[in-house]
């Protein structure tokens, strides 16, 4: 397993106090990519899945407040049979697990029975647009949530708001959410912030891509409007 980045992180990155790895590699291009470092498979160094299961069972008095292991990215998915022979073996002894995805990966849910927290990015509900900023369209992404849904299973789904790209429009966003069945479901928006600029060794090509917090409050009133579950961590 090729790993880029690892250390603990409390809340943010699923429940609790946890461990959280970073996976190198990635199949989507966001501009306002905060770990561009990780976004090529070669980055980082390379571990068993033995290693990474005994750092974890030797991190276990660290998960408190229903804490445990996250895999994240670049894009976590990639590395598929790693992530699933190590995500078996921690759900084997007790730890939580979490994974943090773009949601395009084609066997995402092969991987829901090993997996105690999923969080999937949700960038944009129109396939072109959202092909334009990152290389890749939503219908995979698409077929997963709705797939979950339908499954009744928890889902934590994060929506990052940045203008110029998927502000315009939030009720497109929710009445699309609320074709399905979302009782299971949370919803949380991540306003632009430029924490991973300096990381970019090409042009960094996002201009003006803060929100005002008109922005945001159009966005958490038409989701509630909607019945959509909001959570901020």
């Amino acid at each position: 397993m090729r790993i880029f980045g690892k250390g603990f992180n409390f809340s943010q990155d699923g429940p609790g106090n946890r461990l959280v790895y970073h996976l190198s590699g990635c199949n989507m291009r966001c501009i306002w990519c905060s770990n561009p470092e990780g976004l090529n498979t070669k980055a980082g160094m390379e571990y068993s899945t033995e290693e990474i299961l005994n750092e974890c069972l030797r991190s276990k008095p660290m998960f408190f407040s229903g804490g445990g292991v996250t895999f994240t990215g670049g894009e976590a998915t990639l590395q598929f049979d790693e992530l699933l022979e190590v995500l078996n073996k921690l759900k084997y002894n007790g730890i939580h697990t979490c994974i943090e995805t773009n949601g395009t990966g084609e066997h995402l849910t092969d991987i829901l029975k090993f997996t105690d927290y999923l969080i999937m990015d949700f960038k944009h509900y129109d396939t072109n647009i959202l092909k334009k900023y990152t290389n890749v369209g939503n219908e995979t992404i698409r077929r997963n949530f709705e797939y979950i849904c339908r499954s009744k299973r928890q889902l934590h789904i994060r929506i990052p708001l940045i203008n110029g790209f998927n502000t315009q429009n939030p009720a497109n966003f929710a009445s699309y959410f609320s074709k399905f069945n979302t009782q299971n479901v949370v919803f949380e928006f991540l306003p632009y912030h430029e924490y991973g600029k300096d990381k970019w060794k090409t042009e960094y090509k996002v201009q003006n891509g803060f929100i005002t917090d008109e922005i945001l409050e159009n966005f958490i009133s038409t989701f509630k409007q909607y019945n959509l579950k909001l959570i901020t961590t």
